[in-house]
């Protein structure tokens, strides 16, 4: 018998995608507001790295315990209460006095959204059968460019209309708090449901290891923490670049942003869902192979956007804009590669594994090596301006940081493809145990 789709996946996925959606509008909020952040509390570039690093480090350390509980408890009330966290912190980021009180709510911030992305994967795995799980998955991820779009399109109009950086991060909790009803009285998936399993064994013993044992995974593992080394960095300073390299007032540079990283993902997810579903059909290699080939164009295009001179905006908003739609591939190849080589009983610990480990050392590392290598050129550049010297430094650690990134994340998941069938193949002849 074939397995199971959910009679209510649809109605799942698109809560869980909405609340996604919230999850990056919500975490991107700072990346909108630099500038004014850095100018009333007097701060440096290493300070905005050190903002976006410790958020991954919290995120990260917090999603492996909240991930494993989500192994045993109930998945909708670990994502429900997240929320409900996270929006809180959200609004008290818009009231701190200094940079020390906004490192702390984002602080929190972080902890609420850990519970989230393990729970809400390991959800989705159950929902939906394995052929149909890219497409679930581009779906979901869908929240990600259009929590992005909204964030950067709204916040400038927001700062404009109020007149102060902080009313975007008021104005965003109060949706968590509804969304976070609508996740408690939601009708959970029993976990293997969308397979033809064996029935439960023992719990693992020692999870992590048993995990990290899988090649395929270790794989991911090392391509994550290169695409968030990229991705961070572009996200904590795309804004500020606009501003500083093209001259472009606040509205316009999160606008910008907003097309570069936001719109096309639409097109990105909803394209990669449907080619690694169909080439994932005759083995699960397909779909990361696709992620790599993907991933392996992005890198000239994104060369090529941070090479052009400063009078080149629009040209560097399509360079830069078409590299980044085809990074959104890695998200509908990895993923369900995880579910893939994973038993349904660890797959929230694997996606929180997962997380901990790309994050810990891509996320929170990226943004603060941009940011220390942005002040030291900018310290340099001897006899220009401020400004001028400001928007060099930028624009060099980026260039310095980016392609190669994205260059280690291609690599990895080549890596990834060439034992991905062996790891799936075993995990089906040996259901790793499922948790109680």
């Amino acid at each position: 018998m074939p397995p199971l789709q959910a009679r209510n996946a649809w109605r799942v996925l698109f809560l869980l995608a909405l609340i996604n959606l919230l999850n990056f509008y919500d975490r991107t909020i700072p990346a909108a507001v630099v500038e004014p952040i850095k100018a009333e509390f007097g701060l440096a570039d290493t300070h905005i790295g050190v903002l976006g690093g410790a958020f991954t480090v919290v995120y990260a350390g917090a999603g492996l315990h909240l991930g494993k509980l989500a192994d045993r408890a109930s998945r909708k009330r670990v994502m429900g209460w997240g929320l409900v966290a996270w929006s809180g912190f959200t609004a008290a980021s818009g009231a701190v006095v200094n940079f020390a009180t906004l490192l702390l709510t984002r602080l929190g911030v972080g902890v609420g959204e850990a519970a989230y992305a393990p729970a809400a994967n390991s959800t989705i795995a159950d929902l939906f059968p394995p052929q149909k799980r890219s497409r679930a998955v581009a779906v979901f991820s869908l929240g990600l460019p259009l929590g992005l779009t909204l964030a950067f399109f709204t916040t400038g109009a927001m700062v404009d209309a109020f007149g102060s950086w902080r009313a975007p991060f008021l104005v965003a909790s109060v949706p968590g708090l509804l969304l976070a009803a609508a996740v408690f009285v939601m009708r959970e998936p029993v976990r293997g449901a969308s397979e033809r399993l064996a029935a439960p064994t023992a719990e693992v013993d020692r999870p992590i290891r048993t995990l990290l044992a899988v090649p395929t995974m270790r794989w991911l593992v090392v391509s994550g923490i290169g695409l968030q080394v990229a991705s961070y960095s572009v996200a904590t300073f795309l804004v500020p670049l606009f501003q500083r390299w093209f001259g472009a007032s606040l509205t316009v540079a999160a606008t910008n942003t907003g097309v570069v990283l936001g719109l096309t993902g639409l097109v990105g997810l909803l394209l990669g869902g449907f080619v690694a579903d169909r080439a994932a059909r005759r083995s699960p290699r397909g779909r990361v192979l696709v992620g790599a080939g993907c991933l392996t164009a992005a890198v000239p295009l994104t060369l090529a956007a941070l090479l052009l001179d400063r009078g080149r905006s629009g040209l560097f908003v399509v360079l830069f804009g078409l590299g980044w739609l085809l990074v959104y591939q890695y998200y509908t190849a990895v993923y369900p590669a995880i579910a893939d080589i994973v038993a349904p009983g660890l797959r929230s610990t694997a996606v929180a594994v997962y997380f901990a480990a790309m994050y810990l050392l891509g996320g929170a590392i990226g943004p603060v090596v941009t940011g220390v290598l942005s002040d030291r050129i900018a310290d340099a550049q001897g006899g220009a301006s401020e400004a001028a010297a400001e928007a060099r430094g930028l624009h060099d650690s980026l260039l310095f940081v980016v392609p190669p990134s994205l260059a280690l994340t291609a690599l990895a998941l080549y890596l990834a493809a060439r034992t991905i069938h062996a790891d799936h193949d075993a995990r089906l002849r040996r259901p790793v145990a499922e948790s109680r």
